[in-house]
């Protein structure tokens, strides 16, 4: 069996599998979502009922919002990387990627966070972010380093061994 994607190649699933998509998408109006795929009915009359929207495990970066900034960000006594995205930027799916390699490795080092910057406008104007995406280091609640828009992941990492080996 095959899932229709939205290019003309398909991608094989056991029928067994097929068949449990197929069955639980049925039961949901929004897309379907199971270990980070996300699926939704294309029509009813298709041989392969279901499209592949998505393919994201979860996040390592937590999300912080305008309500746990201070504690999160600020009161922080461990360095912290914020990447500023928005839902609909497509460059920031990419920074996401990266930004959770980064979480993985520098765990107990950084903390990294991922704020939705249509969501808490008022942290975007107080740090003056005109454009996502944007990574934002700060140490010891002070905005310190900063990478804009979208860049191969050894600037990042040398943002943050600047922060790191810096004595504030």
């Amino acid at each position: 069996m095959a899932i229709s994607s939205s290019s003309s190649s398909a991608h094989s699933l056991s029928p067994q599998i097929h068949n449990q998509f197929v069955w639980r998408s049925s039961s949901f109006a929004s897309p379907l979502q199971i270990h980070g795929f996300s699926f939704r009915p294309i029509n009813s009359k298709s041989k392969y009922p279901l499209r592949v929207l998505a393919m994201r495990p979860p996040s390592k970066a937590t999300v912080v919002t305008g309500q746990t900034w201070s504690t999160s960000v600020l009161d922080s006594k461990t360095p912290v990387l914020v990447e500023f995205y928005a839902s609909w930027c497509g460059p920031c799916q990419m920074v996401h990627c990266v930004i959770d390699e980064i979480a993985a490795e520098y765990a107990g080092k950084v903390n990294c966070y991922v704020l939705n910057a249509d969501k808490d406008p008022q942290i975007t104007e107080e740090y003056d972010i005109k454009a996502v995406p944007i990574v934002v280091l700060f140490k010891n609640g002070e905005k310190c380093e900063s990478v804009v828009g979208t860049m191969p992941k050894e600037f990042y990492v040398a943002a943050i061994e600047r922060v790191l080996s810096s004595s504030s």
